[in-house]
């Protein structure tokens, strides 16, 4: 893998697959039960999960599906969902490597799209937001989920450099507005908007991306010098535990 934006996410993520796969955080939540209610009663022929990480919307989809396509730019995660699959008895699961933004499938291939936690990594997110309609049946549904910045240049200042000194395969957290902007001009239809907020516990935030202990210093720094604002809208702990804002996007092809 070269060092690319998708070698260095590889690169990030192929030795945390596992870590990714029994992350608590990844494997539960309401967000996760939003995407499986979407599915219930749909009998869907073909579900994508769009970086699938550890493979957790695909391990809900495939219940309530013929076919879960789960596609992730990284291989070894792959490896661990197509392991977790056969371990849980979900043969209708494949698996793809493939960036979002070149996906080998026909157009309108997929009744229905998934992504989760993972459009913050794409190398350009509109280009993968485009892939999804394309390779979306005309009328289908599609679930997007992902933590958003709250928007107001200074918070989401702190919210970017404390994600890249964590992750170096950051990309952008992006804002409400610039999602509904962005699936607008990609040939969706937003249909339902859900927000949440999430606690990260720093130690355990950290301990998944296996964050340098320098990084994890700097983040703690830029936390201890932020202004009342920003500890007040990322409610920042002590032990620099903070709070993250999340949102469901539903969708549909237009």
């Amino acid at each position: 893998m070269t060092n690319s934006h998708h070698g260095v996410v590889a690169a990030q993520y192929g030795q945390r697959a596992d870590a990714y796969v029994t992350s608590a955080v990844h494997a539960s939540g309401a967000d996760l039960d939003q995407i499986e209610e979407t599915l219930r009663g749909r009998n869907a022929a073909r579900v994508l999960d769009l970086g699938c990480g550890g493979g957790h919307v695909a391990y809900r989809a495939a219940p309530h599906a013929a076919e879960v396509a789960a596609v992730d730019v990284t291989a070894p995660m792959l490896e661990a969902v197509a392991r977790n699959a056969a371990e849980r008895g979900l043969t209708n699961i494949t698996t793809t490597q493939a960036p979002a933004e070149r996906l080998p499938f026909a157009d309108g291939h997929f009744d229905v799209v998934l992504s989760r936690f993972s459009a913050h990594h794409w190398l350009n997110a509109e280009a993968g937001l485009r892939e999804a309609r394309r390779v979306l049946a005309s009328g289908g549904r599609a679930v997007f989920v992902d933590i958003v910045s709250p928007g107001h240049p200074l918070l989401d200042t702190h919210l970017q450099a404390v994600e890249l000194l964590r992750d170096t395969s950051h990309v952008r957290n992006y804002s409400a507005a610039e999602w509904m902007a962005a699936l607008s001009r990609a040939g969706f239809a937003v249909t339902g908007l859900t927000p949440r907020r999430l606690r990260m516990e720093f130690a355990v935030w950290t301990a998944r991306t296996s964050t340098p202990d320098l990084r994890a210093q700097a983040i703690r720094a830029l936390q201890d010098l932020a202004s009342d604002e920003v500890r007040r809208h990322f409610d920042i702990l002590e032990d620099g535990s903070f709070l993250l804002d999340s949102l469901t996007i539903e969708a549909e092809a237009c």
